[in-house]
């Protein structure tokens, strides 16, 4: 098939990256090798020294990872990218090669709770200071990069109440400082937002999220320019095997041909749901960018080609009365995944965020009553009649408890 330079997102996420064998199939192969056969002793040489350009063992490389990464770095713009076995992995394949004891990383407070876990924790047990900052707030940004800064973590929009961060004036002030700024997309997804077209160095994606988006999988994506991903991200990857299984990848290239449609209904029924449910009496704050009550809608608009597939909202009662809104409902799951064809719903408090402890919690807006809805593909009266079911059940209580 020939190839055209213009092909817009939805058909690149088709032909895109395709490495067809001699055999012509319609279906990408799997190749499920863990290694590949040289024609000599010589050419094993050559392959290890880098001089000869083939496969060698799948911890390294392996054809379904190559589509994976092409057709990924076709959708994101990026010259190049490299794969990992989880999401984390990825955020900590982004980070560690790019730091060195003495140096400094910036992060802002609102991360999801592993990603925090590393700045605060892991981080600092290497020698490396960690600044944290509200994302919002740019005169903190200004701040903490006054001094020499090797790297800066952030995502947009945040998990999991939904700040948006002004990616171009942080990577203006990330450069300043000597910087890489490195951009969590996850709740973005590759089709509303390109941080490297606003000035990131480095994007991350958790794979296991909308690209895979059917709860089958795990993987991650760090994506950047050639020099990044060669001279740092690669060979990290690949000496602390922690890189993609052909499987998974294989998994994830067939995930990418729908997410345009999965993504695209999603964000459709989320927005809906954000309408119904900023209605309720039983809501006190309902955070998604799609509607102008946002904080941060006008850089939403800005920054984004569209909104998102997550809502944050608050119930009114705290723990008891959100514990009871999840327990009420019968079609949305309770999980801790996101970006799935599923609907899904989780208490940040008490799941993803518990780690990092109340009073950081509610600095971040992460009450007891908080929930992180992920919305799904679902008929979306089906969805808001669940939603309904479980406010009903907030009613209840709270007329036991009057």
């Amino acid at each position: 098939m020939k190839r055209a330079k213009n092909y817009r997102p939805a058909t690149q996420l088709i032909h895109g990256g395709v490495n067809r064998t001699s055999f012509d199939e319609t279906s990408d192969a799997v190749f499920l090798t863990s290694g590949f056969i040289y024609d000599s002793a010589e050419q094993a040489e050559l392959t290890f020294k880098g001089e000869a350009d083939r496969y060698q063992y799948s911890r390294f490389n392996n054809p379904n990872l190559t589509s994976l990464e092409n057709r990924l770095s076709e959708l994101e713009g990026a010259e190049a990218c490299a794969l990992t076995s989880t999401g984390m992995s990825a955020i900590y394949a982004s980070l560690i090669p790019l730091v060195k004891s003495g140096d400094r990383v910036v992060a802002s407070r609102a991360l999801f709770g592993s990603s925090y876990w590393i700045i605060e924790n892991l981080l600092p047990q290497m020698g490396v200071e960690t600044i944290f900052v509200d994302g919002t707030d740019l005169q903190q940004w200004e701040q903490a990069l006054s001094k020499p800064t090797a790297a800066v973590l952030i995502e947009t929009p945040s998990n999991p109440m939904l700040d948006i961060l002004d990616i171009q004036a942080i990577a203006e002030l990330t450069h300043r400082a000597g910087g890489k700024l490195i951009v969590d997309n996850v709740f973005a997804t590759p089709l509303y937002q390109h941080p490297l077209q606003w000035g990131a160095d480095i994007v991350v994606y958790s794979c296991t999220k909308h690209i895979d988006g059917q709860g089958r999988v795990l993987g991650g994506a760090v994506l950047a320019n050639k020099n990044i991903i060669q001279d740092h991200i690669t060979p990290f990857v690949r000496n602390t095997g922690i890189g993609l299984s052909p499987f998974n990848a294989w998994v994830l290239f067939k995930g990418l041909e729908t997410l345009p449609l999965r993504v695209e209904k999603m964000t459709q029924n989320a927005l809906a749901c954000a309408e119904f449910l900023e209605k309720s009496e039983h809501i006190s704050r309902v955070l998604y960018p799609g509607l102008k009550s946002h904080p941060h809608y006008d850089l939403g608009q800005k920054q984004m080609s569209a909104s998102s597939t997550m809502i944050g909202f608050e119930i009114k009662g705290g723990k008891k009365a959100a514990f009871t809104f999840m327990n009420a409902l019968e079609l949305i799951l309770l999980s801790n995944n996101l970006g799935d064809s599923r609907c899904i719903v989780t208490h940040p408090a008490t799941t993803t965020h518990m780690k990092i402890g109340e009073a950081e919690r509610l600095h971040l807006g992460i009450t007891d009553g908080s929930i992180r809805f992920s919305v799904g593909i679902e008929d979306i009266q089906d969805i808001i009649e669940d939603l309904q079911q479980g406010l009903d059940a907030v009613a209840a209580l709270a007329n036991t408890n009057r």
